[in-house]
């Protein structure tokens, strides 16, 4: 046990040589891992209304590495690493997004983001982490090709309700490290069990927020989002689907999900039309339209033409066979399909060429502070006018430039689905 703390304490050492800040983007030494610039910029992005990813790149193979090295060829390949990944998250991240990326206690490196909660997308942080990846080996093999290094990636987001900022950035570090190592005995072994025992438990809560009907004020739908065990981790519906996706049980999430939204439609009696989310991921999943049409046979009495299944935009549709013939089997059903976060993705125009969605919801991000940038009001014309032409309703998060319906924290907020069938 000795030894083991000795080593550790050697392979921090080796990392704590090279803390002179490269660029723009901060390092800062492992005692300092909670001083202000990592405290300062997660509290200032949490106080703007924003979600703070906790991304960690773990350098699986560090100790085989120090062995075979010297210690100036093991310090020369740390810092062109650390310059590597600087150069990384500079290219594929926006600056205003970035809070910083430091040495942590562990084999590798810790990236804090700044996520806009309107326009998040589990799978872009997946992107993104695998494209700093890429960079960095690509890198490597070109000046280093004898040195095979093998890294490992997993991210958290800091939980706003903890008790305070820093140990809820302590709290999601560890799962972050938890999810890239993914030891036996650790952390990740927890989170796997809950995750599993939510999904055989059925665990989940449902909120309904109310969809407006501009003209005449009433609700026209509502969206069913979902909330894990009260008091626990998993409680957030951001930390609850990035474990899902992390530990490969997105699908059997979202199924559950379903599940729900039809049971609760049956013991509510509502007659509302409702919308749920669903990532192309299990959209596209070959065993999808099946599987929904077992839950219908278990709820005979609820009309698909009352659901709507609402797909992520950011969420990538590429290389997913089924996605566009699961589509139409859905339409073949009865269902409708919405198309959230238009204008944010990487390809809104193709894309709804291709999914003729009945519905499109307009990115906030097109819309914020559209009354100060002609541009914006443009781009929010220009949907309007292809949303017409594929014969699309529109909803937004606001009054003007003749959107068709309305959904946000000013004109509803989420509540149980009996209360907002009240309202």
């Amino acid at each position: 046990m000795v030894r083991r703390y000795i080593e550790k304490i050697k392979t921090i050492a080796k990392w704590g040589k090279i803390l002179l800040p490269l660029s723009s983007i901060r390092f800062y030494p492992p005692q300092f891992i909670l001083r202000n610039p990592v405290m300062q910029g997660v509290t200032a992005a949490i106080n703007d209304g924003h979600e703070v990813a906790v991304i960690v790149f773990n350098l699986k193979n560090m100790n085989e590495l120090a062995e075979q090295l010297s210690q100036s060829q093991y310090a020369l390949l740390i810092k062109q690493i650390k310059n590597y990944f600087r150069a990384a998250v500079e290219e594929e991240i926006a600056k205003q997004d970035v809070i910083t990326l430091h040495d942590f206690y562990g084999d590798g490196l810790t990236l804090y983001i700044k996520v806009d909660e309107a326009r998040l997308c589990l799978s872009e942080i997946d992107t993104i982490m695998k494209k700093i990846i890429n960079h960095v080996e690509r890198n490597l093999q070109k000046y280093n090709p004898a040195i095979q290094t093998i890294f490992t990636t997993g991210y958290m987001f800091v939980e706003k309700k903890y008790h305070s900022i820093q140990d809820s950035v302590v709290r999601a570090h560890r799962q972050a490290l938890a999810m890239a190592e993914k030891r036996v005995k650790s952390e990740f072994n927890e989170m796997v069990f809950a995750i599993k025992r939510i999904i055989s438990k059925k665990n989940l809560k449902l909120l309904a927020q109310p969809i407006i009907n501009v003209a005449t004020k009433e609700t026209y739908a509502l969206e069913m989002l979902t909330r894990g065990p009260a008091g626990t981790v998993l409680e957030s519906p951001l930390s609850l689907f990035s474990v899902a996706r992390q530990t490969g049980v997105l699908y059997e999430l979202e199924m559950i999900v379903i599940e729900r939204v039809f049971s609760q439609i049956k013991a509510t009696k509502c007659r509302q039309d409702i919308f749920v989310n669903c990532t192309p991921m299990t959209l596209g999943n070959i065993r999808f339209t099946r599987d929904l049409k077992t839950i219908m046979q278990q709820y005979k009495g609820i009309s698909p033409k009352q659901i709507t299944f609402e797909v992520t935009e950011n969420d990538s549709i590429e290389g997913l066979k089924n996605f566009i013939y699961n589509l139409k089997m859905l339409r073949l059903m009865g269902f409708r399909i919405a198309m959230d976060d238009t204008g944010a993705g990487y390809s809104s125009l193709s894309i709804i060429s291709e999914i003729m969605p009945d519905i499109i919801k307009i990115d906030r991000s097109v819309i914020q502070n559209i009354d100060k940038n002609s541009i914006k009001e443009s781009m929010l014309k220009g949907l309007m006018l292809i949303a017409r032409e594929a014969g699309s309703l529109v909803v937004a998060v606001l009054t003007r430039n003749n959107v068709d319906l309305a959904q946000g924290y000013f004109y509803a907020r989420p509540t149980a689905l009996i209360n907002s069938i009240a309202t």
